[in-house]
């Protein structure tokens, strides 16, 4: 439990930092653009650096039960991939 609540820290703060210096957008934002598509609820939020840029990785349980990981650019607000978990 404690790695994880580690790890979530460390994930904050890089968002944090990253929308500080403008390389990505607020969770907010990024949320108020998608939210619509992702056809589900959120229950999970990771941040992560990816050869292509910043990436919000999204756990969304859809309205039929699934869990998917729905990959963003953090800093256009694309979705770029999702996957089943």
């Amino acid at each position: 439990m404690m790695a994880t609540a580690a790890a979530a820290d460390d994930s904050s703060e890089r968002a944090y930092d990253a929308v500080g210096r403008g390389e990505a957008r607020p969770l907010a934002e990024i949320l108020d653009q998608v939210g619509a598509e992702l056809g589900g609820e959120v229950v999970g939020v990771e941040f992560e650096r990816e050869d292509r840029g910043y990436v919000y990785e999204l756990k969304v349980i859809t309205r039929d039960g699934r869990l998917q990981e729905v990959y963003v650019d953090a800093r256009t607000g694309r979705i770029l991939s999702r996957e089943d978990d």
